[in-house]
């Protein structure tokens, strides 16, 4: 057998555990949803999060070891998320990863949620290093080049709010379900005339590699109080809103990628995170890398929003490498990948 590594991922309102081997498959990959536990506050609370975590954690391991066909002797090392995320979340998943290594007797591996998510387009599709990366979800909206396992080095960064947080709260405007990203994608395709909105395009004519979303959800809001008539607002209206929000987005992305080219040398454009799932960002960076001459790489959607898999992955790369945390390792609410950025400009 190979090597086999359980990961358990906790940061935010999914409780995951994965088994996957370094042959690249996936044994288990078991995710438990609290969406309906969140649905009547219009977001993530953080302590329904953390408690829903405690009750869900030991059905969700037991469950991918049983699917994975194995028992925590097999496991060569036990993988979870030590941040950054909802601290009381990130904590229920580490300490019972550091439970399972002290009863199993197996190395413990404490991963950067973050990390997780930029070395799963290896996973997925063996990407090599170096290769540029769009990191893009709900929390998190950067630019990294990946030159190896721990090196990364930030080019580009959100100045204010998430890709992600714009599609979720255009959503929650739009009294769309949760999760509001997949929904307003959903709605962008009833469109029935796309081009009928133009909305601001954020740092235009600017030569940041930087983005911004804070100005294009006030522009969104101000549109849809302008078109709601007794606080709704036509199908018709929100979804050629939600097309036209959505390919805002995807060009802003895709236009700071194509600037960030010019500045490295890489083997691949590799998107990852929740939003990396939506179909006219991939469309609009598949383009780009044509252009460029590059394969453009995500790994398929389950991979993309969280999952254990990921971190399951991100140990075994580490543990490869002969790396294993301590037992004391700290829950972290803050963990940027580039532990020493350039100060980058708006």
């Amino acid at each position: 057998m190979a090597l086999c590594v359980l990961g358990i991922e906790t940061s935010c309102d999914e409780t995951a555990a994965a088994v996957v081997d370094a042959d690249r498959n996936i044994l288990s990959n078991i995710v438990f949803s609290q969406i309906a536990d969140h649905a009547a506050f219009g977001g993530v609370v953080p302590e329904i999060a953390a408690r829903a975590h405690l009750n869900a954690i030991n059905t969700v391991v037991d469950q991918a070891l049983k699917t994975a066909g194995i028992t925590g002797k097999d496991l060569a090392g036990i993988a979870a998320t030590a941040g950054p995320g909802l601290i009381g979340g990130v904590m229920v998943g580490l300490m019972t990863g550091k439970a399972l290594s002290a009863q199993w007797q197996k190395p413990f591996i404490g991963i950067n949620h973050l990390e997780g998510h930029a070395l799963s387009p290896r996973l997925s599709h063996n990407v090599p290093f170096p290769y540029l990366l769009l990191l893009v979800s709900g929390g998190h909206t950067q630019i990294l080049l990946c030159k190896d396992v721990g090196d990364y080095t930030l080019v580009g960064a959100t100045i204010d709010d998430a890709a992600g947080e714009c599609f979720d709260k255009t959503a929650k405007l739009l009294s769309l379900p949760q999760p509001g990203g997949p929904a307003l994608e959903k709605l962008a395709r009833e469109a029935k005339n796309p081009a009928r909105f133009e909305l601001p395009r954020p740092l235009i004519g600017k030569k940041t590699l930087n983005f911004s979303f804070s100005g294009l959800k006030t522009a969104v809001r101000e549109r849809i109080e302008s078109l709601s008539a007794d606080g709704h607002i036509k199908h018709d209206d929100a979804a050629d809103l939600a097309c036209a929000l959505q390919n805002t987005i995807a060009g802003h992305l895709s236009d700071r990628v194509s600037r960030a080219l010019d500045t490295v040398s890489v083997t691949a454009i590799v998107a990852a995170g929740g939003v990396a799932a939506n179909g006219a960002v991939r469309a609009a960076l598949e383009k780009i890398a044509g252009a460029r001459g590059l394969p453009f790489m995500a790994p398929p959607s389950a991979l993309c929003t969280d999952n254990g898999a990921m971190i399951a992955w991100a140990g075994i790369e580490r543990l490869q490498r002969g790396e294993t945390s301590p037992l004391d390792i700290p829950a972290r609410p803050r963990w940027p990948l580039d532990q020493n950025p350039v100060k980058l400009s708006a």
